[in-house]
């Protein structure tokens, strides 16, 4: 048995009777649930869901402020409607009367997924021996609590793709160089944009545990960790290439995750905050290419009818593990929750929650 099919095996299965309810039936099972725990049940969705999802959400934003929402209510039950490492966040920040849920298990992150404590930890011994003591780690916030931990220990902090270039401005005054993990594409445009060049930038290869850079090391400042969303890589310089020859007065608009040669050829980039601002703010007949998830992209057609908006990559789909959570899912983990037999709760190692705690604190703080 393979390692995908014991993880498959180890995750319970969504019982028949929601797979056979109708649209309407789990819609109004979920609001019947939803009234009746009232405030005591808290729906946080990732602006990445799909829209039958998001119809029920409290509140919509990106992975750490739903946490930070989440933590701040009172409520006693929270059912994240997004991705694994975002619970995992929501539970470091709650409370300890406060559990949290996430409807389908295998809603996971394969950016997140690039970066595991024991790569880590390896990849640590081997930099130390190459450069001592002169390397401060930090992680995206999109990446596991295990990661977030290891960081904390050793003096470093989280980011957010709103706050990356202030909070490694910060950085570069604890140590020489940094170790900047899991996405590459956000580690290497935010250092791009600090004025580190290129050629101070090598990357770790967590699989050949190999440092890539032609080059003399003293000179690296910035080491990339070998990782990436599986999403915003798929946004091409062709991509750009196509929406200028076609759309000549259409403005292009893509996340900080895309890589560094789409970042560079597009108008504006920033983070989804940013992308959904942006698009919000835009005066009236404005022309829009979004490089973003998809599910997003369609929300802002809908939301601004009032501006040409097509995703930058028209063969793009939506998030894969964004999109295992849907409404059956979600009816699911509501119903165990009502029952008073919840399923699927994450629940972080409380020593692991102490050091993922003080990396994100570190970032707060500033």
């Amino acid at each position: 048995m393979n390692l995908l099919t014991q993880m498959e095996s180890s995750i319970s299965k969504l019982p028949e009777q929601y797979k056979n309810m109708s649209t309407s039936e789990l819609n109004r099972l979920i609001e019947n649930i939803k009234r009746k725990l009232g405030d005591e049940l808290f729906i946080p969705g990732h602006h990445y869901q799909k829209e039958e999802v998001m119809a029920f959400a409290d509140a919509r934003g990106d992975s750490l402020q739903l946490a930070q929402l989440s933590a701040n209510t009172t409520a006693k039950y929270i059912v994240f409607c997004g991705v694994h490492f975002m619970a995992e966040t929501a539970d470091i920040l709650s409370d300890d009367h406060q559990a949290v849920y996430l409807p389908d298990l295998r809603a996971g992150c394969s950016m997140a997924d690039m970066a595991d404590l024991q790569q880590t930890e390896s990849a640590w011994q081997h930099l130390m021996q190459m450069f001592d003591d002169t390397i401060l780690p930090m992680t995206y916030v999109n990446s596991t609590a295990a990661i977030k931990s290891f960081v904390g220990k050793h003096g470093g902090t989280t980011v957010t793709s709103s706050n990356a270039k202030r909070v490694m401005q910060w950085a570069f005054t604890q140590k020489e160089r940094l170790l900047f993990l899991p996405d590459q594409h956000l580690g290497r445009n935010t250092a791009y944009e600090l004025g580190i060049s290129l050629n101070q930038m090598a990357v770790w290869d967590p699989i050949l545990e190999t440092l890539i850079y032609e080059g003399d090391l003293k000179d690296i400042k910035v080491i990339l960790w070998k990782g990436h969303c599986s999403v915003h890589e798929n946004f091409t310089e062709y991509n750009i290439k196509q929406v200028r020859e076609q759309h000549h007065d259409m403005s292009i608009i893509v996340h900080p995750e895309c890589r560094r040669e789409v970042v560079e050829l597009s108008d504006y980039n920033g983070s989804t905050k940013y992308i959904i601002e942006t698009i919000e703010n835009a005066p009236s007949g404005s022309k829009w290419a979004i490089g973003t998830e998809m599910n997003l992209v369609k929300r802002l057609m809908k939301e601004n009818p009032d501006k040409e908006i097509i995703s930058l990559n028209p063969h793009m789909c939506p998030c894969l593990t964004m999109n295992r959570i849907d409404l059956p899912h979600l009816a699911w983990c509501l119903d165990s929750i009502d029952q008073g037999q919840p399923i699927n709760q994450i629940k972080v190692d409380q020593d692991i929650t102490h050091y993922s705690k003080v990396a994100l604190n570190r970032m707060l703080n500033l």
